[in-house]
């Protein structure tokens, strides 16, 4: 499923034309998107919790000539899915 089939999911289920729908969906990611930049948790009871967690700095190699390259330090995002959503999907 992709952004426009979830659209199309969304509108069908809330009753909604597909501009509502839309906005809603985007709605929802912007909102997810900032909580996670602001350094909170994003969770959604049943479905699961959206983290964000440091990764240091680290070496690495490239595949291609074995030469060791440092690898930055960055922010990363993590998903738990919930109870709920990992029972349905088994």
């Amino acid at each position: 499923m992709n952004k426009g089939d979830l659209v199309t999911k969304v509108a069908e289920e809330a009753n909604l034309t597909k501009t509502q729908a839309t906005e809603a969906v985007n709605c929802v990611m912007s909102c997810i998107g900032d909580a996670l930049k602001d350094g909170d948790k994003a969770s959604l009871v049943g479905f699961g919790t959206f983290s964000v967690t440091r990764r240091e700095a680290r070496m690495g190699r490239n595949p291609k000539t074995g030469a060791a390259i440092q690898i930055p330090a960055k922010n990363v995002v993590k998903f738990k899915p919930g109870k709920e959503l990992t029972e349905s999907v088994n």
